[in-house]
């Protein structure tokens, strides 16, 4: 099922999406999409729709240096084990919205990510378990200034901005995330091609990882990592990431004006 949250005539609402962007139908989903969703029996054209980001989650926890050949373009080796750092939920933005640039930065990078989706409160979840507490998966962009982040030392500045985390265009609840193609395109030219394959920590061990450093709750996204050639954003461009099997999230660049 593609799970994911519009925009319609009739207001905000969750929705599963039959067909394609261009001829599908969102069915309203009653409440959440969690569990096992109820409809409500409205429905609109995708057409008709504006995507929003699929989830409102209450904290995106994001891996760093979970490619080998990332680790070494950023300089150095890759960690023995999983590195956490946080995104504040502010900084989700759905598709076709803007990724703005802060005057303060002079680098701002693009980091297209494949991002698990939670779909219940979980604690110390054992890897083996880990699929148990998965809603779905869905496309991120890491979002990243650069600059900020080798001159502060730490990540928060450089990766928490307001639009440095879009999200969608939905959440995929049937896929196996083992070996997908990632890519990421800026103004068409391929600028990461990848696979889900080549992840150092596999999605069950960043589950029981980061699970047993905090409380997980229904929504709550994983960025799983990006990989090597990520690369500065200019004012006017457009970018595009996309994952085998989910989908392609489009963000155009502006200056904060």
């Amino acid at each position: 099922m593609r799970l994911g949250r519009v925009a319609s005539p009739d207001g905000v609402a969750f929705v599963s999406i039959e067909g394609t962007t261009s001829d599908g139908v969102a069915k309203e989903i009653a409440e959440h999409p969690f569990g096992t969703p109820t409809f409500t029996g409205r429905s609109w054209p995708v057409a008709d729709v504006r995507l929003l980001a699929p989830i409102l989650a209450s904290k995106v926890v994001c891996i760093g240096k979970n490619y080998a050949a990332h680790a070494r373009e950023m300089g150095g080796e890759a960690p023995a084990d999983p590195v956490i750092f946080l995104k504040p939920n502010t900084a989700i933005a759905g598709p076709n919205s803007a990724i703005v640039l802060p005057p303060s930065s002079s680098q701002v990078d693009y980091e297209g990510e494949l991002a698990i989706v939670i779909g219940r409160p979980c604690k110390d979840v054992p890897a083996a378990r880990a699929r148990e507490v998965i809603l779905g998966y869905t496309v991120a962009n890491d979002v990243t200034a650069r600059d900020q982040q080798r001159h502060d030392g730490q990540w928060t500045r450089g990766k928490g901005y307001d639009t440095f985390c879009p999200l969608g265009p939905w959440i995929e609840t049937e896929l196996d995330p083992t070996d997908l193609e990632i890519v990421t395109e800026l103004d068409g030219e391929v600028r990461q091609r990848s696979r889900t394959s080549l992840l150092l920590h596999d999605i069950p061990k960043l589950i029981e990882w980061v699970t047993t450093v905090m409380t997980l709750l229904p929504g709550d996204v994983i960025l799983t990592g990006t990989p090597e050639g990520v690369g500065p954003m200019q004012d006017g461009q457009t970018v595009s990431v996309t994952v085998e099997g989910i989908g392609t999230l489009t963000n155009p660049v502006a200056a904060k004006r």
